[in-house]
């Protein structure tokens, strides 16, 4: 689905990713993990395409990400940024209808079956009844979910996520993410995502990524990566897990001087 050739990431003279070379196929959900600071968002925008390489490429479906046309572009990849800010009185409804532009080139979506789409993924994130709202009003939990349904709306094979569970309560971390799983496992969909949370990545995740944030990176199967010993380095804190039942449960613990 997509893949990074050689990728470098720098900012400033301090490099981030040096020489990644990393393939992600049709159905993989990968958590990319690190430290703050470590370049995680740096390198989803650049997957995303808001960014240039510092070096190396990236590439969808094997094709140069710089060569597709922005509106098929857009037909292929989600992005769900870390922030965003609301400068104009848009209802929650209207927010999310604009994600289905791609499919609609100059027309409007009056006539085709957006709306129905639209307020599908509203209910899917429990936020259908807050559809003439003016987004501006919203709490940030509600405003993350009304991005989420902007995100699934759009409708691509590829979801590029930077920590989705932000703002949301438990339940809805919880709930969002079993949905995301869902995606992948039941219509194929393919997720990359960043979140803070081990036992929420570790849950969902069928790879990971690791970001030491000095050039440094490890990526493979979610249980060949996301171990105690490997965590604890990358991670710069001592780190345990546990089994309960089917789940693997990751506990920091206290240095010991």
């Amino acid at each position: 689905m997509i893949a990074t050739d050689n990728l470098r990431l720098a900012i400033g003279s301090r490099v981030l990713a040096e020489k990644l070379d990393w393939q992600v196929a049709d159905g993989e959900c990968w958590s990319v993990i690190g430290r703050n600071g470590a370049g995680k968002s740096t390198l989803m925008r650049t997957l995303a395409g808001l960014r240039e390489p510092d070096g190396g490429r990236v590439l969808l479906r094997g094709r140069a990400l710089g060569d597709w046309p922005l509106e098929a572009l857009a037909r292929e990849r989600a992005f769900l940024a870390q922030s965003r800010s609301d400068a104009f009185a848009y209802s929650v409804l209207e927010t999310v209808l604009s994600a289905r532009h791609p499919y609609h080139g100059k027309r409007y979506w009056e006539d085709s079956d957006d709306h129905t789409i639209a307020m599908r993924m509203l209910a899917a994130m429990e936020v259908e009844d807050l559809a003439a709202r003016d987004v501006r009003t919203l709490s940030g939990g509600e405003r993350q979910r009304v991005a989420i349904a902007a995100l699934l709306a759009q409708d691509t094979p590829l979801l590029l996520l930077d920590e989705p569970a932000n703002a949301l309560d438990l339940a809805h971390q919880v709930s969002v993410m079993g949905l995301l799983a869902k995606l992948c496992r039941e219509q194929r969909k393919t997720i990359v995502m960043i979140g803070h949370d081990l036992n929420l990545a570790h849950g969902i995740s069928t790879h990971a990524l690791l970001l030491m944030g000095d050039g440094r990176w490890l990526a493979g199967p979610r249980d060949d990566v996301m171990r105690a010993d490997i965590l604890s380095d990358y991670l710069h804190h001592p780190i345990e897990t546990v089994r309960h039942g089917a789940r693997t449960i990751f506990i920091p613990t206290e240095a010991t001087a």
